[in-house]
């Protein structure tokens, strides 16, 4: 059963973009998630808490492109923080681009300054450093290529070859579609990385150890002069990444590298549906990858959210 207990009154949080995607930082008036690891608390955080996780990202606080972080207490005391990283629709891994704007908060709140710095998440520690120029480099966790040209049938589109890698998340990669990426198609995007998803869902294609695909990425050629590739990312749920996605330029690199298409410490440019772009490159480590992505964060709001117990949609607003 789960236990139903009141949100706090008032929770600060600090909101940020990167390259386009938004994080909502939560620094003060989260839930008591324990001293465990990070995911034994995210565990305590669904089954208690997944109340406050929406509320605090869904409508009408937020929108289904927000995402979450709580700043936790490290077990790692070489750690600047802990983080869980949530959204519309659940919990998540890993965020590069939530990382990033951790970074930021982290620096706007005075605890770090430039330099070299560990993030605890569920999925392991996270290097981060904050460049002068207040851009950031996140050294992901280990991510990997697990099947290659896996095909998929999907209704209503035919037939798509993908990868299927890990950087942090669970990804579908597609570099052969009919599809143009440009902010304009978003609708139809959205549609077809979701009926894709389906798709692989119902054709028991998965991560492994049954791990679900939650996140469908396409790529296509740049329109930047500069960049390597253009992508388009659906998130879990129905919202779209508006930055090139962190953990999916890692799983991307992951693939070029088990391809012998990306050297190591060679440098790959990841541009996104908005044209910002990531800048990346990966280092081997055993059967795996160490990635690194640099992108940039700025501060949008220091807010306080207010909870009312007489609020029907306290909770947020579960479509």
């Amino acid at each position: 059963m789960v236990e139903t207990v009141p949100a706090p009154s008032r929770v600060r949080a600090i909101d940020s973009h990167t390259e386009g995607e938004p994080t909502r930082v939560i620094v003060e008036g989260g839930p008591d998630l324990g001293t465990g690891t990070l995911a034994e608390r995210v565990q305590i955080f669904k089954t208690r808490f997944d109340h406050f996780r929406s509320g605090t990202v869904c409508e009408p606080r937020g929108s289904e492109v927000v995402v979450g972080a709580l700043l936790c207490e490290p077990q790692d005391q070489a750690a600047v923080a802990g983080v869980i990283f949530f959204n519309d629709v659940g919990y998540l891994g890993m965020c590069g681009h939530g990382t990033m704007g951790v970074v930021r908060t982290l620096a706007y709140l005075g605890r770090i300054g430039p330099g070299s710095h560990l993030l605890e998440t569920p999925v392991g520690m996270v290097q981060a450093e904050l460049h002068s120029d207040m851009s950031v480099s996140v050294r992901n966790v280990p991510s990997y290529r697990y099947r290659a040209s896996v095909p998929v049938e999907v209704p209503g589109i035919g037939p798509l070859p993908g990868d299927i890698a890990w950087g942090g998340n669970w990804f579908f990669l597609i570099g052969e579609h009919p599809f143009e990426l440009v902010a304009k198609n978003r609708d139809q995007l959205v549609g077809a990385t979701k009926a894709i998803r389906s798709a692989l869902e119902q054709q028991g294609i998965t991560g492994k150890d049954g791990a679900p695909i939650d996140h469908i990425e396409l790529f296509a050629a740049p329109v930047s002069s500069v960049a390597s590739s253009r992508n388009f990312v659906l998130c879990p749920g129905a919202s779209f990444d508006r930055s090139p996605c962190g953990t999916g330029t890692s799983a991307k690199m992951a693939c070029l590298y088990a391809d012998g298409r990306l050297a190591a410490g060679e440098v790959w440019q990841q541009e996104g549906i908005l044209g910002t772009c990531f800048t990346g490159s990966v280092q081997p480590e055993g059967d795996c990858v160490l990635p690194t992505i640099t992108g940039r964060a700025w501060i949008t709001a220091d807010t306080t959210l207010i909870f009312d117990s007489s609020d029907p949609f306290a909770g947020g607003i579960d479509f």
